[in-house]
């Protein structure tokens, strides 16, 4: 990754980094794109996907990781630690009022039928945000083979995603190196 090109200051992070956390139902990766790529335009597309594969095969949430590489970027340790804190705070208080609420009305059969839409919305804003990132990357040939796999892999022959994931790390390197000397 390159060196900043502009100067991103501990509020800016934690600001940016706490819009992330408190609008990211249903997953954070969506909301993360549009701030941290087209709102803010700290990192380039290319960054970004850099950053949150970089996220995705390290231990814990990789937009959790991400906001930790890219606090680090801008600010140094204190810059990771703010944008963690930004991402995880509302979050968690927000969840706190929400299992006290299911606590109290999750025999309610309006309550599970709002949850399966909502789990359904989320799907389809984590598709269409790696479809968005893959049309604007422009993977070539082994990128959609990749892409290809891991989906079958998942969907068809439901194997977990840690084992795809690892499966595919050399798949993709051999890919584009034979793909490349054609």
């Amino acid at each position: 990754m390159n060196t900043p090109s502009r100067t991103v200051s501990l509020t800016e992070l934690f600001r940016g980094f706490a819009t992330i956390g408190v609008l990211g139902f249903g997953g954070v990766a969506v909301m993360a794109r549009h701030v941290i790529v087209e709102k803010k335009q700290w990192l380039t597309e290319k960054e970004y996907a850099t950053v949150l594969g970089m996220g995705q095969v390290l231990p814990g949430a990789n937009v959790v990781n991400a906001s930790v590489v890219i606090g680090d970027r801008f600010q140094g340790v204190k810059g990771s630690l703010v944008s963690v804190f930004g991402i995880m705070i509302l979050p968690i208080l927000i969840l706190i009022v929400l299992a006290a609420l299911y606590g109290r009305f999750s025999s309610l059969p309006a309550v599970s039928i709002a949850l399966n839409g909502a789990g359904a919305a989320a799907a389809g804003m984590v598709i269409a945000t790696g479809l968005k990132m893959a049309l604007k990357l422009k993977p070539g040939l082994a990128g959609w083979l990749i892409i290809g796999i891991a989906i079958g892999s998942i969907l068809i022959l439901r194997w977990p995603l840690v084992y795809v994931v690892l499966a595919l790390i050399p798949t993709a390197l051999v890919l584009t190196v034979l793909l490349r000397k054609k």
